[in-house]
């Protein structure tokens, strides 16, 4: 049997917001907006946060993620995803105190 891909109706696009100090990065997240034929409104992939461990508890990692929440809500995503690992209990939390909801779970599977 054959099983064509169609690519047509999948359309991304990628950001990447940092902070520095001076020349130093601070911290990161990306932002993945995914179009698709199942909604008419893209939505938004959060990933890869990480506040270097000299600047954590300062605030930075909850600006980088308001400003993934505010570009999504900009480019009209109608809802904005997150993972986090099953371990981390306070970055849950953290998570939850911003808004966001734990609403399923995460199945993976590694190809290295």
């Amino acid at each position: 049997m054959n099983y064509p891909i169609d690519k047509s109706n999948i359309q991304t696009q990628s950001f990447k917001f940092e902070i520095t100090d001076k020349s130093e990065l601070v911290g990161r997240i990306y932002l993945h907006v995914i179009h698709n034929a199942t909604h008419k409104e893209p939505y938004g992939l959060m990933a890869d946060l990480i506040v270097e461990e000299k600047f954590r508890g300062q605030g930075f990692g909850t600006k980088l993620v308001q400003t993934v929440i505010d570009e999504a809500k900009r480019i009209g995503c109608y809802k904005l995803l997150s993972t986090v690992r099953s371990s981390k209990e306070q970055v849950h939390a953290w998570y939850e105190k911003m808004g966001f909801k734990n609403w399923g779970t995460e199945l993976r599977m590694d190809f290295r």
